[in-house]
């Protein structure tokens, strides 16, 4: 059976030691209360219910599933989901960084990320029902009127009532332009919606009495494509004035997607049949208010992926130390066994470092993401909450996607770890690579990513957004040169942020006269960059990880293993990793004829 372990030491480490998040939030009014003992209890308390109530139901949710009863079209979660989602909400955890206003906690948003980074590691699919009300409360937070807000705000930071987001339809999914769901304006203000919609995550289910949905439709008057859709605000149930549930609204699950991974959360065929809804935001506006809920859902994806590849580490890396299978080359390391642990084997090790280096690289690049969104809404200086808005939106495709795909890489590698068991359900590690999948196909496909990230938030700005964050990189490297001890992490990263900057500039260069250019490099450019963030991080957390050992050492005391540790992975991550950018960039250079002149070969 699979164990997990809450990795509380690393997350304090990157909230304390790296990203010195209470010295960040002491600029925040909102914020300037909550340190790092605060932090630290509170994620404590998650890590329990992650682990204790959250974990035990991750296999059989996924061996049971959701049930869909056809006469009432209602869903049942796997037993066990509904009692823990009742805790979940006893304990005050889904209002953890929402508004006091609406009878949030007010934490920040950075404390929650690291809260959901454990309940995906132990059940990314019971996760995703209380996930995306997250996303529909900063929607209706930022775009709805005040009698949505007053109505559904406060349901939905208790977790009274959970949210979902209704996009994708049979006949289109990245092309939400393409979509038909119509939207008929009646008398009294509200409108009759009708469509159909697929792939609702969390869609039907009874954990609560009731569900908001967020649909995209047309009104009669809508242009064509994008810039027709509006968004509308569908409660599962009607709400009566005084906030009670009235009757059953015309929106149902028309079925259940059999689905590779994530059994255990009811991925919805939504049938709006004369559903009544309210507009949020403008008509033919809806997108630009849904993608709140999409970029939210963008870094809560990654969030997944990162909480995926930490289990699937932590139980590799037990695995490893317990079997034994053949003697070391390099002469027996357990005489009193039979054959050696596998992990004395350097490819097993490979396997697992590349897993942890993924891991805790992109727990840092997470948690600095999140902590820029706490900048954006609530600095008190508007240049400051301009830069992190410009930097969050350059880093969401990176945090999706990056992370998303060396998340499955990871899974599959600690799956291979396991030889022959890896592939036995029993042992938890198929299920960890079957339900890492999806991350990179929802909110977004990987690909749809790097187009944004290299055509909109590069190219899209002559490069700003990433000169900007290359300043922060710069500046650590110029402030680290010198030091002998960090030359071989700063070295690379300089080395590599030059040719970044030179390959942008081919890339613009051959996108003015072909446009295939941007789409032939945009997947292989965001694993370049995406070296690059992970790079830097892993230089600052390399130099933490030195200074500690260098002050114990001045004290004659030994260093801390984790420090040692993490110096390991720091130096494991720059030699066997980043080193993947040489070929991606070559093969970038190759252009787009290659892929395009290929007419005979598809035939």
């Amino acid at each position: 059976m699979p164990i997990y372990n809450p990795p509380l030491r690393d997350m304090q480490f990157v909230l304390h030691e790296l990203l010195d998040v209470s010295g960040a939030l002491k600029a925040m009014p909102k914020h300037a209360d909550v340190d790092a003992d605060t932090i630290n209890a509170v994620l404590e308390e998650g890590g329990k219910f992650a682990a204790e109530v959250v974990f035990p139901l991750n296999i059989s949710g996924d061996q049971q599933g959701c049930k869909l009863d056809r006469d009432t079209h209602e869903v049942t979660p796997p037993d066990g989901f509904k009692a823990a989602y009742d805790q979940y909400v006893a304990g005050g955890w889904p209002s953890l960084s929402c508004d006091p206003e609406y009878g949030g906690q007010g934490l920040p948003f950075v404390v929650n990320q690291c809260f959901y980074e454990m309940l995906n590691s132990s059940n990314q699919a019971w996760t995703m029902y209380p996930g995306l009300s997250h996303g529909a409360y900063e929607c209706l937070h930022a775009h709805g009127t005040p009698e949505q807000k007053a109505t559904y705000l406060p349901r939905l930071t208790s977790g009274e009532w959970t949210g979902t987001m209704c996009l994708t339809e049979p006949h289109c999914g990245t092309d939400l332009g393409l979509l038909r769901t119509k939207a008929e304006p009646q008398l009294d203000g509200t409108y009759r919606i009708t469509g159909q919609k697929i792939f609702i995550s969390a869609g039907e289910h009874n954990l609560v009495p009731n569900i908001v949905h967020l649909v995209l439709a047309r009104l009669p008057d809508a242009p064509p494509g994008s810039k027709g859709i509006s968004l509308f605000l569908v409660p599962k149930f009607h709400v009566n004035a005084d906030g009670s549930l009235g009757d059953r609204n015309g929106i149902y699950c028309g079925g259940l997607e059999h689905k590779m991974g994530i059994h255990a959360n009811a991925t919805c065929q939504m049938v709006l049949d004369g559903a009544v809804g309210t507009l949020v935001g403008q008509p033919h506006k809806g997108l630009q208010a849904m993608f709140v809920m999409m970029n939210a859902a963008r870094l809560g994806v990654g969030n997944q992926s990162l909480g995926l590849t930490e289990v699937a580490y932590q139980n590799a890396l037990a695995y490893a130390k317990d079997r034994v299978q053949m003697r070391s080359l390099s002469g027996v390391k357990a005489p009193g066994k039979p054959a050696d642990p596998i992990i004395v084997h350097p490819d097993v090790r490979r396997m697992l470092l590349t897993a942890k280096a993924y891991a805790e690289g992109g727990r840092a690049l997470a948690c600095y993401g999140a902590l820029l969104l706490d900048q954006e809404l609530n600095h008190p200086d508007e240049a400051q909450r301009k830069d992190a808005a410009e930097l969050l939106a350059l880093l969401t495709p990176i945090i999706k996607a990056f992370i998303t795909d060396n998340g499955f890489d990871a899974a599959v590698q600690c799956q291979q770890v396991y030889g022959g068991h890896g592939f036995i359900k029993e042992w938890g590690m198929e299920q960890f690579v079957r339900d890492a999948r999806i991350n990179m196909i929802y909110e977004g496909t990987n690909t749809i990513q790097s187009l944004d990230l290299l055509g909109r938030k590069v190219l899209g700005n002559n490069g700003a957004s990433l000169k900007k964050f290359g300043a922060q990189v710069e500046a650590f490297i110029r402030t680290e040169m010198a030091n002998e001890a960090m030359g071989e992490f700063v070295k690379p990263l300089a080395d590599l942020g030059g040719k970044i900057t030179q390959l942008t500039g081919e890339i613009g260069m051959k996108a003015m006269q072909n446009a295939d250019e941007v789409g032939a490099a945009a997947v292989d450019y965001l694993r370049v960059v995406g070296h690059m963030v992970y790079g830097y991080f892993w230089a600052r957390m390399a130099k933490v990880a030195l200074d500690k050992i260098a002050q114990a050492e001045e004290e004659a005391q030994r260093p801390d293993p984790f420090y040692v540790g993490k110096l390991q992975t720091a130096r494991f991550y720059f030699t066997r990793l980043m080193p993947e950018t040489s070929s991606l960039m070559r093969r970038i250079r190759a252009g787009s004829e290659v892929l395009l002149d290929t007419d005979a070969a598809l035939a």
